[in-house]
């Protein structure tokens, strides 16, 4: 390999790039779209768990002499129409719950009383079962009687690391998508670059010259890589997304850029034209994507989308931004990522190889 060589490779690619506007444009305006989306996002979360009651005045001053607890906001309303007005709404009240007059009474005397809970249209789903919860659990504490279950340990109930007061605002959750997905618009820029060589037979003409097939695998692997690395850092740069280590998240960042050119050099390969080049990139890419998409939901990521080639980079860089992870929190990743380099980048550069071998 020689430098130079190499050198006057890249810049034939960087012409050709910058002379397609195609992808020039793709290029400017993903990174626009993506930083407006992003400062557009909520950067916060909120915890409290905001529920109305009203009613039965004994329960009622039993509630909110409590405060409720953590997380969790109880709101007196004077009636059931104000709750019921308050839950509508929805701008403050998500949920009220409604108790009857003598609904202690008639608990201490054996009856079942009945409670309305008031459902707001915010409410997310999940939380509906733990009002119903609520009401059977104040039902046993009124009547003196214990809970037909046996309460563990916070710690065996916690599973994974407790974010309690610790939440990923959607800003920090889109991060890695957004990340990733200027990495995706790169590779297929790569990819249908090498194809395009391929089919014009530039390829051929580049390798009767003193450069040799070497010379240009190893051009292709250095030109997408920094292409890729460069569009990935300006969006980071832009949504101040570094992190508390940034030059771990540089680290990250170039690791995955390297992933991605190995898939571009796959597709290019295999590829004919523009669209099939498009077609092969996004089969690759879109089962990569479930990683960045599994940050999203709460919860540990399943085992079949943490031993995907994309996910150390996914978790690094959630972890660097929201979590203010540094080196040792992410080295592991850091391995894993640049294995999967090696096994990517090895396949690309085969499969490349024997492409231009039968020309």
């Amino acid at each position: 390999m020689r430098p130079h060589v190499i050198a006057a490779i890249m810049g034939k690619d960087l012409r050709e790039f910058s002379r397609d506007r195609f992808f020039m444009v793709m290029t400017v305006l993903g990174l626009v779209f993506y930083v407006g989306i992003y400062w557009f996002l909520p950067d916060t979360v909120d915890e409290t768990f905001t529920v109305g009651v009203a009613g039965d005045p004994a329960i009622v001053d039993a509630l909110t002499s409590t405060g409720g607890g953590d997380g969790l906001e109880l709101v007196v309303h004077d009636d059931a129409g104000a709750l019921e007005a308050a839950v509508a709404d929805g701008d403050d009240v998500l949920a009220g719950l409604s108790f009857p007059d003598g609904f202690v009474d008639e608990l201490m005397g054996g009856g079942t009383p009945t409670v309305t809970v008031y459902v707001g249209p915010a409410l997310p789903p999940e939380l509906e079962p733990a009002l119903s919860a609520m009401v059977r659990e104040l039902a046993f504490a009124a009547s003196g009687q214990p809970l037909p279950v046996e309460s563990l340990p916070e710690d065996q109930v916690v599973v994974g690391e407790d974010r309690v007061g610790d939440q990923v605002s959607l800003q920090q959750q889109m991060e890695p998508l957004f990340a990733f997905m200027v990495l995706l618009v790169e590779s297929i820029t790569l990819g249908a670059l090498i194809a395009g060589e391929i089919q014009s037979r530039t390829v051929t003409a580049v390798t009767v010259t003193p450069a040799s097939v070497t010379d240009f695998l190893t051009a292709k692997v250095v030109f997408g890589t920094l292409l890729a690395f460069l569009q990935a850092m300006v969006l980071l740069l832009a949504i101040r997304a570094l992190g508390a280590e940034p030059l771990a998240m540089v680290v990250a960042i170039g690791l995955g850029s390297l992933l991605v050119t190995g898939f571009a050099m796959i597709s290019g390969s295999i590829g004919k034209d523009f669209i099939s080049v498009m077609f092969w990139s996004i089969a690759f890419m879109l089962p990569l994507m479930i990683p960045a998409f599994s940050v999203l939901f709460p919860g540990s990521s399943a085992a079949w989308v943490q031993v995907m080639p994309s996910y150390p980079l996914v978790d690094s860089i959630l972890d660097l931004n929201a979590y203010g992870a540094g080196w040792s929190d992410i080295a592991g990743n850091l391995v894993l990522l640049a294995g999967w380099c090696v096994v990517v980048v090895f396949v690309g550069w085969a499969a490349l190889r024997r492409r231009i071998s039968v020309l």
